[in-house]
């Protein structure tokens, strides 16, 4: 055997109690499980540790970061195996020599701009380019707005029937090259532009091959429970697989309200619709600041914004959508600037407003009008950490029957939200030992095999004899995570191993060299 990882305390994904046993690791796959004492060129004790399928995250960013950082301790440091890429309808494939320069000024708030040679173009060629060596597993996305962008650009309209035949062309390539399905970023541009009928019609292309439809959808604020009934409606009318991304509901209009958001998924589950969803463990959430916008002002890209912006009647328009009505870009609530911080910036001139909330960043400047100048300067690559959730809501939506866990993790920028770096040990070490939210079991079981039964995958998720060999040991008592508001990069406690496809990638708490990870892809 390559690694035998002795007397550990099996949590197999099934949610199934416990059991102590021996399990021998060869040629990448889980080799044996059983009482009887293995022996390997690598042995572990692991007494007093359990021992679980490596982690999936079901809602990551980190397509550059996996090419970039050959370390990226900010997942495998908590556990996580495999991320599953090309989230809320913006990522980096597919592309063409126009949109590619777009895409990666589009979401630079989110992944930053590192030193990668983008010279991929297609989906099938981006997943080529991870199987060289990344540290975690990746699945991927095909996003809707990079895919409308391709066929029509920012334009804020209905597809002409040739440009949505496009898009269902892209859409089914990516498919065939193994994305898993169809994202969207139902409050990003070009993305929001779409209407039910066009994302029906591409969720019919994902169904035709068997997967699923993860949107970011149109609030999380005052129209969210009208935006997730859209989507189990889209799911419903495409006979699509469902899976609601970051499933959350914030603001102040939707606290205690969880169990409306619950009882339209049990009504869709009860007519057979297939529905999962993942969260975050915490409270705020990150996006770009740019975000925040109505979606009228950004139509025809950037430029075009910045152009608007240069209007005084324009701009009058967006304050008064901001603070008045409340815009869709900011989930139809009018903004608290209090509530929103400053958490990256592209320029570094700007940095010394990292960690500052817009409101008293603006002085005595109206804080709206002191958004709409800072994003511009900062070429509308200004991150920002938005305090709106409800711990009541986030409670009780991740110990429903479908739940699966995810980081939504931003890794790039100045002050990044702790959970890319701790959700999976804060969902263990927080909620399932500090508050009994869950039993270690099930915990494992939200992280692992419901995800990959949502993936549909045959080989992974689980502690069994011929699964690809994705880890993780953790110490019950000790995991946790370390990452903060104040200081978010630190690795998460109490995860002392971790394998990757039958290699160690941390080693006694340490990385090692490994790159074992590869694409995962979906099959045929």
């Amino acid at each position: 055997m390559d690694i035998v990882i002795r007397g550990a305390e099996i949590a197999d994904g099934t949610g199934a109690p416990r059991f102590r046993a021996d399990v021998g690791v060869d040629g990448g796959r889980i080799a044996s499980i059983g009482a009887e004492r293995l022996d390997g060129r690598r042995v572990i004790d692991a007494d007093g540790l359990v021992l679980s399928p490596g982690f999936i995250d079901m809602h990551a960013h980190s397509e550059l970061a996996v090419l970039a950082d050959r370390d990226h301790l900010a997942k495998l440091g908590q556990g996580c195996t495999l991320e599953v890429l090309g989230q809320d309808g913006l990522s980096y494939a597919p592309v063409d020599e126009a949109t590619a320069p777009q895409m990666w000024e589009a979401i630079a708030a989110w992944n930053g701009r590192l030193d990668v040679d983008f010279d991929w173009r297609t989906v099938g060629e981006y997943l080529d380019r991870l199987d060289r060596g990344i540290p975690t597993n990746a699945a991927y996305l095909v996003p809707h707005g990079t895919v409308r962008m391709l066929a029509m650009g920012w334009e804020d309209r209905e597809p002409a029937p040739a440009e949505l035949e496009a898009m269902k062309a892209q859409v089914a390539q990516g498919m065939e090259a193994g994305a898993f399905g169809l994202s969207a970023g139902l409050s990003y541009a070009p993305g929001m532009y779409a209407t039910t009928a066009e994302l029906v019609e591409l969720c019919k292309v994902v169904a035709s091959y068997g997967g699923y439809f993860s949107p970011h959808q149109r609030s999380y604020g005052a129209g969210a429970m009208e935006g997730y009934a859209e989507m189990i409606e889209i799911g419903r009318r495409a006979n699509c697989a469902l899976h609601l991304a970051h499933a959350t509901l914030n603001y102040p209009v939707n606290e205690g309200r969880a169990a409306e958001l619950l009882k339209l998924i049990d009504e869709g589950l009860d007519e057979g619709l297939p529905i999962s969803l993942d969260t975050y463990p915490y409270l705020p959430g990150m996006t770009m600041l740019a975000a925040l916008l109505p979606s009228w002002s950004v139509a025809g890209g950037y430029g075009a914004l910045a152009e608007r912006l240069r209007s005084d009647e324009q701009r009058a328009r967006i304050v008064h959508e901001l603070d008045v009505e409340g815009t869709d870009g900011a989930n139809g609530v009018p903004v608290d600037w209090s509530r929103i911080e400053i958490a990256g910036v592209a320029k570094p001139g700007l940095r010394h407003l990292v960690g500052r909330r817009v409101a008293e960043a603006a002085g005595a400047e109206r804080p709206s009008a002191f958004f709409l100048d800072l994003i511009a300067e900062d070429d509308f690559s200004t991150a920002c950490l938005m305090h709106v959730g409800n711990e009541e809501n986030v409670r009780a939506i991740m110990r429903h029957g479908v739940h699966t866990g995810s980081t939504d993790g931003v890794l790039a920028g100045d002050k990044i939200h702790p959970r890319a770096w701790g959700s999976f040990a804060r969902y263990l070490g927080h909620y399932t030992r500090d508050l009994g939210l869950m039993t270690v079991e099930d915990c494992v079981a939200h992280l692992t095999g419901r995800p990959a039964a949502t993936l549909g995958l045959t080989d992974r998720g689980l502690v069994k004899e011929g699964f690809a060999a994705d880890l993780v040991l953790f110490d019950p008592e000790t995991v946790d995570a370390r990452s903060t508001f104040e200081e978010p990069r630190r690795q998460a406690a109490g995860v002392p191993y971790v394998v990757v496809n039958g290699a160690l990638a941390i080693d006694d708490g340490r990385r090692t060299e490994a790159l074992a990870g590869r694409s995962v892809r979906r099959r045929a």
